[in-house]
């Protein structure tokens, strides 16, 4: 139940209630405790906004156990490097790799406290990326069609998105017919694909050869955004393809930052960050026992 809901039904004010509730979780979630932590090989560090277009909240996850081993406010590399101080020596040590998206910051602190640890790109925020430059070229197109052209691309965004082999036959046919007539959105949606395979390369050399051999690509169509993007993917070629040695995604990253976002729109704007760190740490615990019936375990 909402506090909201538990506030109207029990007669008493919603600050009350969330102050029961913050209380509750400060005695009896297991504390996030860096300095005992050990044996962390791979982590995964991501930002989750605590409100829409507003300030961030930095998560950390231990990939190999998937659990949540770190939640602080702000997304600065300040903010991460403080988690890897409180980490001992032999902890830090140990570990291998950290998977991020691209963003300056998080890889600041990694080179800074890590020295050792390979940065892996994550691939969904490399696809991310790529996905906003179909968006752009999409809306361009739009912009600068005839009244034809514009009745073509109509509601064709999810198709030039959406991987091929998820698409029916209708929407197949409809996809080749836009590609057919608009030459760049082509060049783009077939490099978007060419761009996926990278990712199953066998070993960090080829993955190499494979992503240089696709800029060389995106370069030679003379598409100011594919330039701009393959230049930007070369800057970062290494990280990228470190995925090849590890194998590392930051999916369960992303899918505790679903969680996260629920929460949020739940709570329809954050006031106490403190308690909003207790419910994302809350979310990150599954439970051992049915709330109804609490003698039946879950696990």
């Amino acid at each position: 139940m909402s506090i909201h809901a538990v506030s109207q039904h029990l007669g008493i004010r919603w600050e009350t209630v969330k102050n029961i509730d913050k209380e509750y979780l400060h005695s009896t979630l297991p504390g996030l405790e860096p300095e005992k932590l050990n044996n962390l090989i791979h982590i995964g560090v991501d930002e989750v906004a605590r409100a829409k277009r507003h300030d961030y909240m930095t998560v950390v996850y231990d990939l190999v156990s998937g659990h949540l081993i770190w939640v602080e406010h702000g997304r600065k590399a300040a903010i991460l490097i403080s988690f890897f101080e409180r980490l001992s020596t032999a902890t830090r040590d140990g570990i291998k790799a950290v998977s991020m998206d691209m963003g300056q910051p998080y890889q600041s602190a990694v080179r800074k406290m890590l020295p050792n640890a390979d940065i892996v790109f994550d691939r969904f925020h490399v696809m991310q990326n790529y996905c906003l430059l179909i968006k752009k070229e999409r809306a361009k197109a739009f912009r600068n069609g005839s009244h034809e052209e514009k009745r073509m691309l109509k509601g064709t965004l999810f198709l030039l998105l959406k991987n091929a082999h998820k698409l029916d036959n209708r929407q197949s046919d409809r996809l080749d017919d836009l590609l057919e007539s608009n030459k760049t959105l082509c060049i783009v949606y077939m490099l978007k694909e060419q761009l996926q395979a990278i990712w199953d390369e066998p070993c960090y050399k080829s993955m190499i050869k494979a992503l240089e051999a696709w800029c060389s690509l995106a370069r030679s169509t003379r598409i100011l955004s594919l330039c701009n993007y393959a230049d930007a993917l070369l800057d970062r070629k290494v990280g990228v393809c470190n995925y090849a040695k590890y194998r590392l995604t930051n999916a369960r990253v992303e899918a505790g930052n679903v969680s996260i976002g629920l929460l949020r729109r739940r709570a329809r704007g954050v006031r106490d960050i403190e308690y909003f760190k207790l419910k994302i740490r809350q979310t990150s615990v599954p439970d051992t026992h049915s709330t109804f019936y609490p003698n039946i375990k879950l696990m």
